[in-house]
């Protein structure tokens, strides 16, 4: 006979597998992708592979390959890749309850500390419930990301020039579908379309992989305070006159 906490371990793990299995589908499309875009560049296989299953951060391996393969200085790759991963600072403590343990299991599960294991978390009520969210998307994400860059990175060796195939539109198209699911109020509705705004803007004037730094910009919509109406306020000041 199962024990209750085993049997609520698995509802809990069927209820989220629905979800975090379209978002592997996506993710799938933009690793190969980025695989067949890295290789058909000029990058080696084997280290686009290794790239993606150490670093784990598809944003910044994007901007890392876009950077590299236009000839950009590696200073700039560097700081290009450790600017949009700063945001893993405040996952990290948003995560404090999730990463719980010894020390090994912390070290794996920083491993997979991307936005989407960190918003199945954020979803959730629960502490038990955080922590069931966080390890199942981030391990499935894990599991799909290096394959999918692999093998689009065997199918970016025949390919040439990847627009051909319209592999340079299944990027944003995959990356705008894990990016609308958390577009759920006006700052970060500001932020986001200030962010493309700025990248549609910039494309044709910088170099490949620059834009991303410049849409980054666009996050800064967000701190903007919203203007508040004192209905109530304005309502008695008029009585009063």
């Amino acid at each position: 006979m199962r024990s209750p906490k085993r049997t609520d371990r698995a509802s809990d793990t069927a209820r989220l597998l629905p979800a975090v299995a379209s978002m592997a589908l996506a993710l799938i499309v933009v690793g190969a992708s980025l695989g067949a875009i890295a290789v058909s560049s000029g990058a080696p296989l084997w280290l686009v592979t290794v790239m993606a299953a150490l670093v784990f951060a598809g944003g910044s391996e994007f901007l890392v390959v876009g950077l590299a393969t236009a000839g950009a200085a590696p200073l700039t790759v560097l700081l290009g890749g450790w600017l949009l991963n700063a945001r893993h600072l405040p996952y990290g403590l948003a995560m404090g309850d999730v990463l719980d343990g010894g020390l090994g299991r912390r070290l794996v599960g920083s491993h997979l500390l991307v936005d989407e294991a960190v918003a199945f978390a954020l979803a959730e009520s629960e502490p038990r419930r955080r922590r069931r969210a966080y390890w199942v998307a981030g391990t499935t994400l894990y599991a799909v990301w290096a394959p999918s860059v692999l093998l689009g990175g065997l199918l970016g060796r025949g390919l040439g020039d990847p627009q051909l195939l319209g592999l340079d539109a299944a990027l944003p198209a995959g990356l705008l579908t894990l990016v609308l699911p958390a577009v759920r109020d006006r700052p970060t509705a500001r932020a986001v379309l200030l962010g493309c705004l700025l990248a549609v803007l910039t494309v044709p004037l910088l170099d490949e992989g620059l834009a991303v730094l410049v849409a980054l910009l666009g996050t800064a919509a967000a701190l903007l305070p919203v203007p508040r109406v004192r209905r109530g306020a304005d309502v008695s000041e008029g009585e009063s006159v």
